[in-house]
């Protein structure tokens, strides 16, 4: 037990001073260290405080200068689709000029067509393909060629209203995302270091696999304002031709309906003057049918009033054929009577062939009587069709431009 307690280690004077000496050295070489470290923390302080304060000065700059860049693609993508917009309201209203110019061709084809199917009810010889029903045919393909050029426009101005609103619809979603960003970097400008609302994210320092570029961001907006541009002068010049096209389309039904027109004027003219002239003809005719038939009936007298001279000739003759012996003689009397048998015989063969060509001339003008009534008939048919019912519908027709 009195091996195992020992006795401390002693130390000569020498070590006591050098201990003491090594413990100086220690500690001056630890405050040195601790005074440089204090004195390279301190810049190193002023160093990070300074580069944390130019960095986030920088970063507000960028943020200033990018929502600078925001608010001028936001204005330029604004301007553009306010331009667009009104342009898409005026493309509908020219697309309903359209649509309206259309309709009011139906009623002039309509008439039109009723015209030639009222000029079918003509009879006989005026059932002729005349300028009225070449104009006619000629006004329906007009009016048709219309119709077709307009519904090929409204086609047209359809599908360029479609992609007018394409173009707007981009703008607008473009516009929707550069309001988003501007609220976000608007709201990451006004952050500052003492802002209640800042606070640590781990994993928030990378760059978004799905980002862009500036310059991507920049022509993407780009694009979109010059494909909205592009359609917007696609569509002023459609509006153009439009306009073009309305006017030419009216101005050409309006001539094509006036030759029309203008040819029903002359045919009623030439219809009226021919059924004036054929009523002319049949008063002449049933006048000189009246005549005719007076000579008939006086010619009739005229061969029954020979019957008693002829009687009376006869008559003598037979009675002188009774003398006797010799008074049976020919005689001048008996050669003058047999004369007047012969000249009244003659004359009631003259009377009753003049009376049979004059029952003929009457046949003649009784049927020249009939077919001149009927023709009056179809003229006056005629005119009831060109002057009554078809003028009568085309009074209404009023082409107007639209």
């Amino acid at each position: 037990m009195a091996r195992l307690i020992t006795a401390p280690t002693r130390f000569t004077h020498e070590d006591w001073t050098r201990s003491n000496l090594t413990k100086y050295a220690n500690a001056d070489v630890e405050r040195q260290q601790a005074e440089r470290l204090i004195s390279e923390s301190d810049r190193l302080k002023d160093e990070t405080a300074k580069r944390t304060e130019k960095t986030q000065a920088d970063v507000n700059k960028k943020l200033e200068q990018r929502l600078n860049d925001i608010r001028y693609w936001k204005q330029e993508l604004d301007d553009k689709l306010k331009g667009l917009s009104e342009e898409i309201d005026n493309l509908i209203a020219f697309k309903q000029r359209v649509d309206k110019a259309l309709q009011a061709t139906e009623e002039p084809l309509h008439i039109a067509r009723m015209c030639l199917a009222n000029r079918e009810k003509r009879v006989g010889v005026d059932l002729v393909h005349d300028d009225v029903q070449k104009e006619l045919l000629k006004e329906v393909e007009t009016i048709e060629g219309v119709q077709a050029l307009l519904k090929r426009t409204l086609e047209q101005s359809t599908e360029q209203i479609r992609l007018n609103r394409k173009a707007k619809f981009q703008l607008e979603k473009d516009l929707k995302d550069k309001f988003g960003a501007q609220n976000i970097d608007e709201y990451c400008e006004n952050l500052k270091n003492n802002s209640p609302q800042i606070h640590f994210n781990d994993g928030v320092a990378v760059i978004e696999p799905n980002s862009v570029s500036p310059e991507q961001w920049q022509d993407f907006s780009n694009d979109n304002i010059n494909y909205a541009e592009r359609e917007r002068m696609n569509s002023v010049d459609l509006r153009s031709s439009i306009d073009g096209l309305l006017q030419q389309t009216s101005n050409d039904m309006r001539k094509q309906v006036s030759d029309t027109n203008e040819a029903f004027a002359h045919r009623i003219w030439e219809c009226k003057d021919a059924k004036g002239k054929l009523e002319d003809n049949l008063n002449k005719i049933i006048s000189q049918i009246k005549e005719q038939e007076e000579n008939i009936a006086t010619l009739e007298i005229a061969i029954q009033a020979k019957e008693a001279p002829m009687k009376v000739a006869q008559t003598r003759l037979e009675t002188r054929q009774h003398r006797p012996n010799v008074e049976l003689c020919r005689d001048a009397v008996q050669y003058r009577l047999l004369e007047e048998v012969g000249e009244i015989s003659s004359s009631v063969a003259q009377l009753q062939a003049r009376l049979r060509d004059a029952n003929s001339s009457l046949k003649g003008l009784v049927r020249n009587q009939l077919e001149l009534e009927e023709e009056i008939a179809v003229k006056a048919n005629t005119l009831f069709i060109d002057e009554v019912e078809c003028m009568g519908m085309r009074k209404s027709i009023d082409i107007q431009g639209f």
